[in-house]
C-alpha cells in the first residue's frame, strides 16, 4: 500500500485521464479488436494462440480470485483514495488483475512475433504501461498486477511452443483440452461450497465468464474444422479491402452480439443464453463473415 500512497500523491487531472486511456489497452474489447484483425487480416494461427492464451489467462485469473478472495485497495485500506473513473470497471477481488493479465497476454505475444524494432519496442511498453496505470488508478496493488503479468507470460511459454509443431497441428487438441478447462471451471463456480462471505458479484462475474467462455471455445472449434477442412478463407488483400474486412466485420460482430441477446435471454436461463449468445458470435466471426472474403479480394484485384 505504501507504493500506492506514493502514486496517489503524484495524480494530477491531466495524468488521471492518460492513465484512464492506457488502462483501456487491457480490456476486453482491445482484445476482441485484435484477435478478429490477426484472424481476418494477417495470420489466423496467431489468431488461434492469441486466443488461447486470453482463454486459458482468464480461467486461471478467475479461479485465484474465488480462490484467494483479496479485497480493492480502497476496501482493505478505507483512508486510500482511487482515480473515480476507474471505479465502474474495478468491480469484484483485486488479486490477480485482470487488466495487466489481459495486456501482457495480448501485446507480449504479438512483440514476440513483430519484426519492427519501433513496433516490439511498443507492444513492450504497453506490457509496462498497462499494469502501471492499474496501480496509478488506484485499483490493484504490485502484486496484483505483477502476478497478472507473470500468469501472461506462463500462459505464452506454455502455449506458444504448441502452436509451433508441426505448423499448428495441435491448434484442434489445445482448443479442445481449453474447451475442457472452461467447463470444469463452470461446474467449479456452480458446484464448490464456497464460504458465505465470499463476494456474490465476483462469483457472478466468474459463472458469467465461464458460460462466455465455454460457448466461444465451442465455437472456435467449429470455425477451425470449418475452415480447414471446407472455407479456407484467404487473409491477405490489397489494404482498402482489409479495412472494409475488418471494419465491416467488426460492425457484424458487435451487432450480432446485441441482437442476439434479447431473444436468447427470453428462451433460455442467463447463463446458458450467454454461452449460446458467444458461440453464435464465433460462429459469425469464423465462418459467416470470412464466406465474403474471396468475393472481397477479387473486387480488391479487378
Amino acid at each position: 500500500m505504501q507504493f500506492l500512497y506514493f502514486l496517489e500523491n503524484l495524480r494530477t487531472p491531466l495524468m488521471d485521464s492518460v492513465m484512464q486511456l492506457i488502462t483501456e489497452l487491457g480490456s476486453e474489447t482491445i482484445f476482441l479488436a485484435t484477435v478478429l484483425l490477426l484472424f481476418w487480416c494477417i495470420d489466423k494461427q496467431k489468431a488461434y494462440l492469441l486466443m488461447a492464451v486470453g482463454f486459458l489467462g482468464t480461467v486461471a485469473n478467475q479461479f485465484l480470485k474465488l480462490f484467494c478472495q483479496i479485497p480493492r485497495p480502497w476496501v482493505r485500506d478505507p483512508n486510500f483514495t482511487i482515480v473515480e473513473s476507474a471505479r465502474a470497471g474495478a468491480t469484484g477481488y483485486s488479486f490477480p488483475s485482470g487488466h495487466s493479465q489481459n495486456a501482457v497476454g495480448t501485446f507480449a505475444t504479438l512483440a514476440g512475433s513483430a519484426s519492427n524494432r519501433f513496433v516490439k519496442g511498443l507492444f513492450i511498453a504497453i506490457c509496462i504501461l498497462v499494469p502501471f496505470s492499474r496501480m496509478y488508478l488506484g485499483v490493484h496493488t504490485p502484486a496484483d498486477t505483477l502476478v497478472g503479468a507473470a500468469m501472461a507470460l506462463g500462459c505464452i511459454a506454455i502455449l506458444k511452443p504448441l502452436f509451433q509443431k508441426q505448423e499448428g497441428a495441435y491448434i484442434p487438441r489445445i482448443l479442445s483440452v481449453l474447451a475442457c478447462l472452461g467447463a470444469a471451471f463452470l461446474l467449479y463456480t456452480k458446484l464448490f461450497p464456497f464460504p458465505e462471505n465470499i463476494d456474490p458479484a465476483n462469483l457472478a462475474s466468474a459463472q458469467k465468464n465461464a458460460y462466455t467462455l465455454l460457448g466461444a471455445l465451442c465455437g472456435m472449434i467449429v470455425v477451425y474444422f470449418v475452415d480447414k477442412n471446407y472455407l479456407h478463407f484467404p487473409t491477405k488483400a490489397v489494404w482498402y479491402v482489409q479495412i472494409v474486412k475488418f471494419i465491416m466485420g467488426l460492425i457484424l460482430v458487435l451487432t450480432v452480439k446485441s441482437v442476439l441477446k434479447s431473444p436468447l435471454d427470453a428462451l433460455l436461463s442467463p447463463g446458458f443464453s450467454r454461452m449460446v449468445r458467444y458461440f453464435l458470435v464465433v460462429i459469425t466471426a469464423g465462418t459467416i463473415w470470412p464466406m465474403s472474403f474471396r468475393y472481397l479480394t477479387r473486387l480488391g484485384n479487378d
